[in-house]
């Protein structure tokens, strides 16, 4: 079993940066996919970015294409979340999530077991 710990939310002004990070301890994250989500208040849990730890691949939402990178770190067993030009839409409390979903439902947050306590993103315009 893997325990997420998410870090690096905060306050950034609108066209600003942040980066998120989620270490994984208890086991590495290897043969895992780790998901980013992020809730706003009074909204559903929407999937940001995954990455397939094993092969890299990566794969966004359409919403943070081009303005959001994710990448890990192997040797840290931690992923990272890099938002440039946030926009004040992208506020919430982002969570990381691992587990090996199959392709299909690998943007689906029922697909992930493992969820870490989440950061907030704040974004003021």
């Amino acid at each position: 079993q893997v325990q997420l710990v998410e870090s690096g939310g905060g306050l950034v002004q609108a066209g600003g940066s942040l980066r998120v990070s989620c270490a994984a301890s208890g086991r590495t994250f290897r043969d895992y996919t780790v998901g980013w989500f992020r809730q706003a208040p009074g909204k559903e849990r929407e999937f940001v970015a995954g990455i397939r730890w094993n092969s890299g691949i990566t794969y966004f939402a359409e919403s943070v294409k081009g303005r959001f990178t994710i990448s890990k770190d192997n040797a840290k067993n931690t992923v990272y979340l890099q938002m440039n030009s946030l926009k004040p839409e992208d506020a919430a409390a982002y969570y990381c999530a691992a587990g090996r979903p199959i392709t299909s439902e690998s943007r689906m947050a029922r697909a992930y077991p493992y969820w870490g306590q989440g950061t907030q993103v704040t974004v003021s315009s």
